[in-house]
């Protein structure tokens, strides 16, 4: 049997994470995806997230592409991409179909005919934005809402709300050269919060409806779950980068001493910890209020019982936990990674690249998959309302 091997591309705006993941046997012989491989390297080149130099961002991958095949000591000349920043976009239309069999019986071909009556309808949210993703967030039969899939159930018609995830082609582009100029061919892309809420999340925290938020270098993506499917992905253009420009401009100091003082690794009578808090609690509250302003946006009909779970690499900053529950008025706590003892990774900051080595896992990985909209009905099949 041929291994299956898989490899997870997380391109941010400060680092460059590779994570190789081969499915192997455990010792009651199921098959488990198991991390092999790992490549770290500085991001130089990107802004935002927005690629400014491709040549220095393609030299990050090399270097991290070199220390994954090193440790996984098998050649990369494949991978799944993960597309973040603040490109990252949603928009919502709804897409009906009229029943075409004569019995009313809902098949595959009228969720197809809705789905493409949806982009239609969206098509003006699309200008110059590519289409990552297309989830089905509500299904109704003859205005009835239909929980689970519809396929099988007779009707006239059936009407699907989608939520589309975007982002700039222009972005998403420059992304996919840079990958390639490093001689790994993109088998397929995900967006980055929904990347991280693969091996984030578990199902009943989506069931039970929650937020996921990655506080990364410039910017905080946040995905929002409820019922099971995700309902929403936004990217904030606030990170905790501008933690440190506060602290900096707070104390007249330097960036990398005000960085050194947000970590805890600076303190005494010239850093008074009242300060330093009241500092960092200022721009999480500002973080948490836009997170808010979202959530109520949405026009969700209550409240997420799982409440907010905090990733990313900023997310050890203060007290964010307690920030976060007294701006959102839901219970918060850090994220999870649980992984084995052995593993080559040890923290969240490393969800988006497993999460999209592990989903490929799922799928054929040897070639090409289908068009993007293909492979991922199959993914978010897990998502059907």
């Amino acid at each position: 049997m041929s291994r299956q091997i898989a490899t997870g591309i997380d391109i941010g705006t400060y680092q460059v994470k590779l994570v190789v993941v081969e499915k192997i046997e455990d010792k009651q012989g199921v098959r488990v995806p198991r991390i092999i491989g790992t490549g770290l390297a500085e991001s130089k080149g990107l802004r935002h997230g927005y690629i400014v130099d491709k040549q220095e961002v393609t030299k990050s991958i090399l270097e991290a592409k070199r220390q994954a095949e090193s440790s996984a000591h098998v050649p990369l000349k494949t991978g799944f991409l993960a597309i973040g920043g603040i490109s990252l976009d949603e928009a919502r239309a709804t897409g009906e179909a009229v029943i075409s069999r004569a019995d009313e019986e809902i098949t595959q071909l009228d969720l197809d005919k809705a789905e493409k009556a949806a982009l239609e309808a969206a098509k003006p949210a699309f200008l110059n934005r590519e289409v990552l993703q297309p989830i089905p967030v509500e299904y109704r039969v003859d205005g009835n809402k239909v929980l689970g899939s519809p396929l099988g159930m007779k009707g006239v018609r059936i009407e699907v709300d989608y939520l589309f995830i975007t982002a700039l082609s222009q972005h998403t582009k420059a992304l996919q050269e840079a990958v390639e100029d490093a001689d790994i061919e993109i088998i397929d892309q995900m967006a980055s919060p929904l990347a991280g809420s693969v091996v984030l999340l578990n199902n009943d925290q989506k069931m039970k409806g929650c937020v996921l938020a990655n506080i990364g270098a410039e910017t905080v993506s946040i995905v929002v779950y409820d019922e099971g499917i995700p309902v929403s992905v936004k990217v904030f253009p606030m990170g905790s980068s501008h933690i440190t420009d506060d602290i900096a401009l707070g104390f007249r100091i330097s960036l990398e001493e005000a960085e050194r003082v947000k970590l805890g690794k600076l303190s005494g009578q010239m850093y008074p910890r009242k300060k330093v808090d009241d500092l960092i609690g200022s721009r999480l509250s500002a973080m948490f209020a836009l997170i808010d302003k979202h959530l109520k946006s949405l026009g969700r009909r209550g409240p997420l019982p799982a409440g907010i779970i905090i990733s990313g690499g900023g997310s050890g900053v203060g007290s964010i936990s307690d920030i976060a529950k007294g701006s959102l008025k839901l219970p918060a706590r850090l994220a999870e990674f649980r992984l084995a003892s052995d593993t080559k990774i040890r923290d969240a900051t490393w969800a988006v690249a497993y999460g999209l080595a592990f989903w490929g896992l799922t799928d054929d990985t040897s070639a090409p998959k289908q068009p993007v909209f293909q492979s991922f009905k199959r993914f978010f099949g897990q998502f059907m309302p």
